[in-house]
């Protein structure tokens, strides 16, 4: 017995000419057994301009598959970006790059280009609070799931209460493994919160298991000089450093806190630039 698809070509052939009736009823339902409704959509609007602009067959099929690709490609990512649990939902474009100091337009671009999560490479962010870094971080992750890669976003005493709570159930190592398929992760306030043995050394394990491997992004209000005191351990900080920038950007941004701009709240201390 012939499918329903195959039913459904045999009677909407004639002997004679198509009729506009019978081609747009078939166009429907061959959009919907395709799961291609941004085909469907724009199928008729390049029709006429088709006509129009004279066309061949095959360029008007490459451009109705152009819309249905391109929107299957914008929906997974808005499906990646929820997945990757931002606490906010910032773009590069809309970032002040009047406050940001300590990173060139150029650089920033470069960025932008994603060629480092393409080089398995990181990217590292210090500077004061309020210098745009999650912004950064956050910008380029959405980006990234705009490009097709898979995304995760914590901070990093998130980071370390998930591998401990996997780690207590026996469930590190796969954990770790899970986390490795993800192209990027975003490590977000590192050094806001000072690391106990355990949490320093599971921290450890998730930037060692990634090492040349997959992508981080790390923002942290310290410079690297002061890692010791976040993880309590000048061995570790120091490894853990190792491993990161063997294949990093690093950026040290400067200034004051963006999100006290041009606010006047009587005297408050200004944030210090610190120095490796």
């Amino acid at each position: 017995m012939p499918s329903t698809t195959a039913a459904k070509a045999t009677t909407s052939t004639t002997a004679g000419r198509r009729t506009g009736e019978q081609t747009a009823s078939d166009l429907a339902f061959y959009s919907r057994a395709m799961k291609a409704p941004a085909l469907l959509d724009a199928a008729e609007r390049l029709a006429e301009r088709a006509r129009t602009e004279a066309w061949t067959h095959t360029e008007y099929l490459v451009a109705c598959l152009q819309r249905e690709v391109a929107a299957r490609e914008s929906h997974g990512g808005e499906a990646r970006i929820r997945s990757a649990r931002f606490p906010a939902l910032k773009t590069i474009e809309e970032l002040d790059v009047t406050h940001l100091r300590g990173m060139t337009r150029q650089q920033l671009a470069h960025l932008g280009t994603l060629d480092f999560i393409t080089g398995k490479e990181n990217a590292i962010f210090l500077g004061p609070p309020g210098t745009g870094k999650t912004h950064l971080a956050i910008g380029l992750a959405v980006r990234a799931c705009q490009a097709g890669h898979r995304v995760a976003f914590a901070t990093a005493a998130e980071w370390v209460d998930r591998l401990a709570a996997a780690h207590h159930t026996g469930r590190l190592q796969n954990e770790l493994i899970k986390l490795s398929r993800y192209p990027l992760i975003v490590v977000d306030e590192v050094g806001y919160i000072p690391f106990e043995a355990e949490a320093a050394n599971l921290f450890f394990q998730l930037i060692s298991n990634r090492y040349e491997r997959a992508s981080v992004i790390v923002t942290s209000n310290k410079p690297f000089g002061r890692w010791g005191e976040v993880f309590g351990d000048e061995t570790v900080a120091a490894a853990m450093i190792d491993r990161l920038v063997h294949h990093a950007e690093v950026h040290s941004l400067k200034g004051d806190s963006y999100r006290m701009k041009g606010r006047s709240l009587g005297r408050v201390p200004t944030a210090a630039t610190e120095t490796d």
